[in-house]
């Protein structure tokens, strides 16, 4: 059975790594935080001091880190992971960065013989748990089909978007239309408790029209409405408002790159941006944009 390392064990990358465990796979685990590092270890992981040690012999290096600086910094350079791994191993990149970081991180790689891909996933912490995450690779198909075997111990879904770089181009538009998509929930929910309407009933009503979404039918913003979510329980865990800002940047960066007109996706990163302004609000689930639109109590 391969030997696979894992670098970042935190709301996403803890479960990830559990699942291959879980799987059979000898999983060497890193993190800067000592407690997800232990909560690795229960999860039948075994603990590493750093992230050169962990990758000693690994067949296989999966990360799973904030963004493109931490990648480039893991790998790139004279210490980066790529000079100790053995050029028959396969890298995992499942970051959300901007495209020309993963893609220089994959030329790299492959300049050494190494096959690379990106690998952003979908789904959220829930399908980081169980299992069912959505995988968006982009590089050589022939590194997308040596993934496939982990990629499938930790998702449901797994989508070639295309060469290098495809998956992180793929996930940002994913979720910059998720963005949008839970404001204008949030909108139309607030628009009806404002005039009277019971948030359960009328998301009721909309589910089963034409406006229903994802957003409103499995991440209800409103408190109240659905169990399991974020929103029922004061907007903790989940995707944190900070992350999709993280998001909603590239997104951005992107559409600048390419001259793409993107308006709502602008106005989407306003609103998010608003939102987060209260630190506070910055590591709440990205659903409690919802309270953006809520009136204080008594009005």
């Amino acid at each position: 059975m391969e030997k696979i390392a894992f670098i970042g064990l935190g709301n996403m990358g803890g479960p990830m790594a559990a699942n291959l465990a879980g799987a059979g796979y000898g999983v060497t685990a890193f993190d800067l935080s000592a407690a997800a590092l232990a909560q690795a270890v229960n999860n039948g992981c075994a603990r590493s001091d750093s992230a050169q040690q962990a990758v000693q012999g690994a067949d296989v290096v999966i990360s799973m880190l904030p963004g493109g600086d931490a990648v480039k910094g893991l790998y790139l350079g004279a210490r980066g992971l790529l000079q100790a791994l053995d050029p028959r191993a396969l890298v995992i990149d499942c970051s959300t960065i901007a495209a020309g970081d993963a893609r220089q991180l994959i030329a790299a790689a492959g300049a050494r013989g190494i096959q690379a891909i990106d690998a952003p996933v979908s789904g959220g912490t829930a399908a980081a748990a169980a299992g069912t995450l959505s995988f968006i690779c982009g590089g050589d198909a022939g590194a997308v089909d040596a993934a496939r075997p982990f990629l499938r111990a930790m998702g449901a879904n797994i989508f070639h978007a295309g060469p290098a770089g495809s998956g992180q181009v793929a996930k940002i538009c994913n979720n910059m239309l998720l963005a949008i998509q839970m404001i204008g929930t949030a909108e139309a929910l607030q628009l009806g408790v404002d005039n009277g309407l019971d948030p359960k009933a009328l998301s009721d009503i909309m589910a089963a029209s034409s406006g229903g979404n994802w957003s409103l039918e499995k991440y209800n913003p409103y408190p109240g409405v659905m169990e399991n979510v974020p929103a029922a329980n004061g907007y903790a865990g989940g995707f944190a408002v900070a992350l999709m800002l993280k998001d909603l940047g590239l997104a951005m960066d992107t559409a600048a790159g390419s001259a793409s007109s993107t308006p709502l996706g602008a106005l989407a990163k306003n609103l998010y941006q608003l939102h987060g302004g209260c630190q506070e609000n910055q590591r709440l689930d990205f659903s409690s944009i919802q309270n953006l639109f809520r009136r204080p109590a008594g009005n």
